[in-house]
């Protein structure tokens, strides 16, 4: 799995300025639920192209830019939650025990 990690405002000014689809997982890492969330993630990677990169976003240390994506992309901050962004539009997310890398394919294909 080609994890990116997401830790300046900048990076997610030029996710916001390109037409590309994107990954955001947001991620704690005290909480158990968001644990499992990652390990479901890295369970099903073969799913996904091997190229693809997920922006992988620390919230206990850039809790800042969980707050800015909200803003951005008008969803609501949820830990974990997983995003598919393209330009200023939110296509897909969910949190907690909805995140499945299966929902991710069709947005990616």
């Amino acid at each position: 799995m080609n994890w990116e990690p997401l830790n300046t405002i900048d990076q997610l000014h030029n996710i916001y300025k390109s037409e590309d689809v994107f990954i955001l997982f947001k991620h704690s890492t005290r909480c158990p639920v968001s644990a499992m969330a990652k390990r479901s993630l890295e369970y099903d990677k073969n799913l996904l192209p091997k190229e693809t990169i997920i922006y992988y976003l620390d919230l206990i240390t850039y809790r800042d830019i969980s707050n800015t994506i909200a803003e951005m992309w008008k969803v609501r901050h949820e830990s974990p939650q997983l995003l598919i962004i393209q330009g200023d539009k939110c296509l897909y997310h969910a949190s907690h025990s909805d995140i499945e890398m299966r929902d991710v394919i069709s947005f990616i294909s």
